[in-house]
């Protein structure tokens, strides 16, 4: 890495040279302008105002405005004249714990690295004492023409300064805070807490610029003569939504995109035919297949007893090793088609019933007729 300045740390009675890095770099994609109509380069000239002439740099020189529009001229021999103890050197002034600098006076980062070889030895020492003592080093230097203030502290095996802003350069939050009169209730900051469970730890190093991607995407596409058209995105509506139908929403989503069980269970309106009901749209309807059956069988045994009978009698079963129930259910069909929609009903009944008569039999005397019924159609049959 290029350096772009050279001096000392003054550490009390120590001076250990160093040399000065950019910690970070700019990603952003630059654009130039150009003259559409011919693709010519777009320059900027210095000209002056009053003879509208093009001023070289060597003539162009620095200027305080006063409030009255008074103009001062201060040139760089005016500035350098001026007494700047930390002009070459980073200049400590205390230790401080970490939590005590505020995140908003974080400015620009850059790395410090030893200048030299007599250097290695004070440089480690600051290093390992930053590290021990689990603090940071507050210090003033100059920098482009004008005095900061940095933070020094360690990262891995180097030490690494942040510029920090002046404390008087931090504006006072007033008046950004929302109305004092807002509450918020314990069931939405449960919600809250379970949407910050559910998106767990941010990865920071998964993190990127989808931005950027989709402008490089785009001047790659230009490039291969082939223009994309990029989606616009959908500008968020600015109306009021319900908070907490919004965090269970966002509970949920989160749930599904994490792989955890975010469904939610149908509901069915009340009087609706659902699933596993029955096949009536109606209330009436459903209604109805809910009743059937809490029939008793004795019952219906009694309404299809002569209805059964007549059909066993006007189609005999085709084999002999089939049982009652099966012979019975099949004559029901006959029924329905010779002694109508009451008949076949009750012949349905029966054949209900005569698939155990054994334990309707153990019921009451209702369920002796079927029995009879049953020996009936085993006798035709033996015959």
């Amino acid at each position: 890495m290029r350096s772009i300045w050279n001096g000392s740390i003054s550490f009390g009675l120590v001076s250990i040279p160093v040399k000065l890095m950019n910690a970070t770099e700019n990603h952003s994609i630059s654009f130039r302008q150009i003259h559409l109509a011919d693709g010519g380069r777009i320059r900027y000239r210095k000209v002056c105002e009053l003879d509208e002439e093009e001023v070289p740099a060597s003539d162009t020189v620095k200027a305080y405005e006063d409030a009255d529009g008074t103009v001062i001229p201060v040139t760089d021999e005016d500035l350098a004249s001026l007494p700047l103890p930390t002009a070459r050197t980073i200049e400590i002034e205390g230790f401080v714990p970490a939590s005590a600098v505020d995140p908003l006076q974080l400015d620009t980062a850059y790395y410090l690295t030893a200048h030299g070889v007599p250097a290695a030895k004070p440089y480690a020492l600051l290093r390992e004492a930053l590290r021990r003592s689990g603090k940071v080093a507050v210090a003033k230097f100059a920098l482009r023409g004008r005095e900061r203030l940095g933070m020094l502290r360690v990262v891995d095996d180097v030490i690494a300064m942040h510029g920090l802003l002046w404390p008087d350069e931090i504006r006072a939050p007033e008046g950004v805070a929302p109305d004092s009169g807002v509450t918020v209730r314990d069931a939405e900051l449960d919600l809250a807490d379970a949407l910050m469970n559910t998106l767990g730890d941010a990865d920071l190093e998964t993190l990127h610029d989808d931005y950027r991607a989709a402008v490089e995407e785009l001047v790659a596409a230009k490039a291969a003569g082939e223009p994309a058209a990029p989606e616009a995105a959908e500008e968020p509506e600015g109306k009021v939504i319900d908070l907490m139908a919004a965090l269970e929403s966002s509970v949920r989503a989160a749930k599904e995109s994490h792989g955890q069980d975010g469904g939610v269970a149908d509901v069915h309106p009340i009087g609706s035919a659902g699933p596993g009901r029955g096949s009536g749209p109606g209330k009436r309807g459903g209604a109805a297949t809910a009743r059937t059956p809490a029939r008793t069988p004795a019952r219906k045994t009694a309404r299809g007893d002569a209805a059964g009978e007549r059909a066993a009698a006007a189609k005999p079963p085709k084999g002999a090793k089939k049982s009652a129930a099966k012979k019975t259910a099949k004559t029901a069909k006959t029924a329905e088609s010779t002694t109508g929609a009451k008949a076949a009903k009750s012949a349905a009944r029966t054949a209900k019933t005569a698939k155990t008569p054994e334990k309707k039999a153990g019921k009451g005397t209702a369920a002796k007729p079927a029995k009879r019924a049953a020996s009936g159609a085993r006798r035709r049959t033996s015959a």
